[in-house]
């Protein structure tokens, strides 16, 4: 361990600094701030009172961290990345008390990218370049552009996740889920095409609530979340969704564009769909009647659940 080093040129007020942190040439922290262990604050940062940086982040130049603005550990913020604290601002007004800007762990915030105030940005999320953050970005999202929108998902690594069509894949099992692609019985004629499926004997378990999904524009995101008890079979009837599953440690998408296949997702599955064609009908098939409850909808909250389950099996 060693202290924290400050440029001769930089100037740290907050006694409040983590060992093995970085703070460069001038760059200004406040007396208020809190920074964490082995931070690198990059030349031309301000910091200011009412700010919280975990440890291992990288602050970039030609960053301001205003009052409210939270920085959770291994978080990376790009060269120019602009924050912002007040949703009206005027010269000499001051609100009672500043929203607080939350970026989860492990989160990167391309460079130039503008953060609205408010905003919390999901844990492992990718922002990229110049985007235009106006609302909450979901956990492991890749958004773009202005304003920014969702156009893709990071599995665990990182890494942008592919969508294998279900209509052509010849595994049925998700590598190392509990989840699974089921085949569903069709058939085709001069007459047309019929799809069925016996409750009792085809789906995983027997559907004690149907429900459907559509006209859902291409930005939006459904579902981010899980249920502790209740079971799920989606179906993509018309059109094309994406779907992700993930049980906590390994996570997968899916392209649901055929009725010829359903995706199982049991109890304690994270589900995400997005990226819905215009077209998309979506069938969702559920073990048990609605229990508000039931749900677990923040991810923070899910991994949790998953580890306590571990714990008491």
């Amino acid at each position: 361990m060693t202290s924290p080093f400050v440029h001769p040129q930089g100037i740290c007020d907050s006694e409040s600094v983590g060992d093995d942190t970085t703070i460069w040439a001038f760059s200004h922290v406040l007396a208020g701030a809190v920074i964490g262990r082995n931070v690198n604050i990059n030349d031309h940062v301000f910091v200011e009172n009412d700010v919280i940086v975990g440890d291992r982040v990288t602050v970039k130049s030609g960053v301001q961290l205003w009052d409210g603005i939270e920085l959770h550990d291994d978080v990376f913020v790009g060269p120019n990345v602009t924050f912002t604290n007040d949703r009206f601002p005027r010269s000499k007004q001051y609100p009672d008390e500043f929203p607080r800007t939350i970026v989860e762990k492990r989160a990167s915030i391309g460079g130039g990218a503008v953060i609205l105030p408010g905003i919390r940005i999901g844990q492992n999320a990718m922002i990229g370049a110049g985007a235009i953050v106006t609302r909450d970005v979901p956990p492991f999202a890749i958004v773009v552009g202005n304003p920014a929108r969702i156009t893709g998902y990071a599995d665990s690594t990182g890494k942008r996740m592919g969508a294998p069509s279900a209509a052509v894949a010849t595994e049925s099992v998700v590598p190392a889920l509990r989840s699974s692609l089921v085949p569903l019985r069709k058939a085709t004629d001069m007459r047309g095409s019929l799809v069925v499926a016996e409750f009792t004997d085809d789906l995983p378990f027997t559907p004690q609530r149907f429900f459907t999904v559509f006209d859902v524009p291409s930005r939006d995101v459904r579902g981010e979340h899980a249920h502790r008890q209740c079971e799920q079979f989606l179906v993509c009837l018309k059109g094309s969704v994406k779907a992700i599953v993930d049980d906590g440690l390994t996570r997968e998408e899916f392209l649901l564009d055929s009725p010829s296949f359903g995706l199982y997702m049991p109890a304690m599955t994270w589900g995400t769909q997005y990226a819905y064609s215009p077209d998309a009908v979506l069938a969702v098939f559920a073990s048990l009647p609605y229990d508000g409850t039931d749900y677990i909808r923040t991810y923070s909250e899910f991994q949790d659940a998953v580890v306590l389950a571990f714990v008491q099996n």
